[in-house]
């Protein structure tokens, strides 16, 4: 019997690498097709359209992180648990790095097609509402700041170091430092 599930996260797989290899602009039905050794038709069977596929193969990325952080059962202080948890999301080793360059591909597609602007905005929900939790065991006491203006902080800041990351301006272990200095402000 047919797992579909299963072969759904295949073709997920097989965009991920088309697109750290050759960029999300060459991922097309053919080229994932190529890619996972599927014929264009079985592909179709799953997904109808390259935004179908690439709507989905966000989803994988985002639940795999969300589901990887879930299952945390961090030690030591709550300050090193919230940098271990947003570590979960950024590009410190080449599984995260993928992710994040994947995450980070929807930004431009979003702004001009209506299904993958829903996902890039799961994306951005599911970051700041981590962002918010971690923001509300990190600052419990009154401040003069909103949690949620904290959240849209913390978010920026993680977003940001994951961008320089991804461009090239920061390394991983200069990334680590930083966010390890924005959480020892707070």
């Amino acid at each position: 019997m047919v797992d579909h599930e299963q072969r759904r996260r295949e073709l997920a797989g097989a965009v991920w690498r088309v697109i750290v290899r050759d960029g999300v602009a060459d991922v097309s039905i053919r080229a994932v097709a190529a890619e996972s050794g599927w014929s264009s038709g079985a592909l179709r069977h799953y997904f109808a359209t390259r935004a179908e596929l690439l709507a989905f193969a966000c989803e994988e990325v985002i639940g795999q992180v969300t589901a990887r952080v879930s299952a945390m059962r961090p030690t030591g202080s709550l300050r090193q648990a919230a940098g271990e948890v947003l570590l979960q999301t950024m590009p410190v080793d080449e599984e995260r790095h993928t992710e994040a360059s994947i995450a980070f591909a929807f930004l431009a597609l979003g702004l001009g097609d209506p299904a993958l602007a829903r996902v890039q905005r799961l994306h951005f929900t599911t970051m700041y509402e981590l962002c918010l939790r971690l923001i509300a065991q990190l600052v419990p006491g009154p401040v003069d700041t909103t949690p949620e203006t904290l959240a849209h902080r913390l978010h920026a800041v993680v977003d940001g170091l994951t961008v320089h990351v991804l461009a090239g301006h920061l390394s991983s272990d200069e990334m680590v430092a930083q966010l390890n200095a924005y959480l020892d402000e707070l």
